[in-house]
């Protein structure tokens, strides 16, 4: 695989099945087995006898639907209560109702992945079922799987897809959006104590111990990763369970310095915007060719306002009329980019100009608002770092005052930290959340896919009674 595929969707083929009628059952049965094509389905089809007894069974509990290698009888299926057959049965109905017809051949089309074709085309030919390829159809793009690259894009995979489907044209984000998430946590949670418990807690759910933290277990490189961030940024800031002493301060003191710690925050969402931007050119580009990606606000006239209000608001602060001039004049172009792209596709004559007007008025509102809106990395971590402040300077006010007190400290400490491990947890992993899904997939998506769904059933190689 090029290291490019890795960043791009599973590439699909539309196919068409192509089988004699006579045995179109049992390549049907083949494709189901393999699970790797999304086969079309008539929605407007009468029910078959599977469905019409599949419906008329009240309080009906079955394990999942499944398919008999051999033909079997809906009656007699209903009549021994089989309804995992009789459920995979009466999807079968369904392929088999979009089928198209002509003489002694039926075809039913789909999606298949690309580099499956071949495969597939060999599990077919032995029921004598072969795999055209076909044109996709005009208007209707093809769904979109993922590549799966490992565990921890597994793990990642769920920050993406809870959003939505990246678009089948777009670029791949999981790897590029888990490192900006894990880096924004850190910044947001930056305790090595408790960033080590998170890196203990993935481990656990790793091992799948307790049996409750087993369904969590393909997440656990994601647990590993935003630990080590927080652990990092910890180190940085000099935290361990709050400022304990324990670690020496390596860049700066939150509390101390909330300043710079305030630049960095924007600066690192100035980096994340800046590439948000260019990912959007490039999938602008890939949905609608060049002139999209030249005129769209998540294109490359969005990333030419935003750098240039940069500059300017950088060379202002420096001093640089120099900076600030060409700032402006690259916020122009991009503002008269924008205008010409929203007026060109949009009404025309007054209406398209107030339209545009407004574009280009909330083009500018949001470039400040999204890049100032980072400056939460700043502020939570300072709240971070207040609250472990608070329970340490308790903790050292009981300590050595007796041993009731110093039974106090240690309760304090631990609980202290305890409920502020869970809060600001639960707080940097939402902020983050927020910050991705606002402010860059907003740049990266401009519509969303549809999920590649194949058809898959187990196949029971028994004799079934007729």
């Amino acid at each position: 695989m090029r290291p490019s595929d890795r960043l791009t969707p599973v590439r699909m083929r539309r196919v068409a099945i192509v089988a004699p009628e006579r045995t179109l059952r049992d390549v049907l049965v083949r494709v189901a087995e393999a699970g790797c094509v999304e086969v079309d389905l008539d929605e407007e089809a009468p029910p078959g006898p599977a469905t019409r007894l599949l419906r008329n069974m009240a309080d009906r509990e079955d394990g999942g639907p499944a398919l008999a290698a051999e033909r079997p009888d809906p009656g007699a299926l209903a009549r021994a209560r089989d309804l995992d057959l009789l459920a995979g049965e009466a999807q079968l109905e369904q392929r088999v109702a979009g089928a198209v017809r002509r003489g002694d051949l039926a075809a039913v089309a789909g999606w298949c992945p690309a580099d499956e074709v071949r495969d597939l085309s060999g599990r077919l030919a032995a029921a004598g079922g072969s795999v055209v390829p076909l044109a996709a159809p005009r208007g209707v793009g093809p769904p979109t799987r993922l590549r799966d690259t490992g565990p921890v894009h597994r793990a990642f995979t769920p920050l993406v897809s809870t959003y939505g489907t990246v678009p089948y044209a777009d670029l791949d984000p999981t790897w590029p959006v888990g490192v900006a998430y894990v880096v924004m946590f850190g910044m947001m949670f930056g305790d090595a104590g408790h960033g080590a418990v998170l890196l203990l807690a993935a481990l656990l759910i790793r091992s799948g111990r307790p049996r409750v933290l087993a369904r969590l277990r393909p997440l656990w490189p994601f647990v590993a990763a935003a630990g080590a961030a927080a652990t990092l940024a910890g180190l940085a800031y000099g935290e361990f369970f709050g400022p304990t002493g324990v670690l020496p301060v390596l860049w700066l003191d939150p509390l101390d310095s909330p300043g710079r710690l305030l630049a960095a925050a924007v600066g690192v969402g100035a980096v994340l915007i800046c590439l948000a931007y260019l990912a959007g050119a490039v999938n602008r580009r890939r949905e609608g060719g060049p002139a999209t990606a030249l005129y769209a606000v998540s294109g490359v006239a969005g990333l030419a306002l935003w750098a240039g209000l940069g500059l300017a608001v950088g060379g202002g602060y420096l001093r640089l009329p120099a900076l600030v001039v060409a700032g402006l004049v690259l916020c122009a172009a991009g503002l008269a980019l924008i205008g010409t792209g929203t007026y060109t596709l949009g009404a025309r004559g007054p209406a398209g100009a107030a339209q545009t007007g407004v574009q280009l008025f909330d083009a500018v509102v949001r470039v400040f608002a999204n890049t100032v809106s980072f400056a939460r990395l700043a502020a939570f971590g300072l709240t971070h770092a207040a609250l472990g402040q608070v329970v340490w300077h308790g903790t050292t006010a009981l300590w050595g005052r007796g041993a009731a007190a110093a039974a106090a400290a240690v309760a304090l400490f631990v609980i202290g930290n305890a409920l502020t491990f869970a809060l600001e947890a639960l707080t940097a992993g939402v902020q983050a959340l927020r910050l991705e899904y606002y402010e860059l997939f907003s740049r990266l998506f401009v519509t969303l896919g549809r999920p590649f769904r194949p058809w898959s059933l187990p196949v029971r190689h028994l004799e079934v009674t007729r």
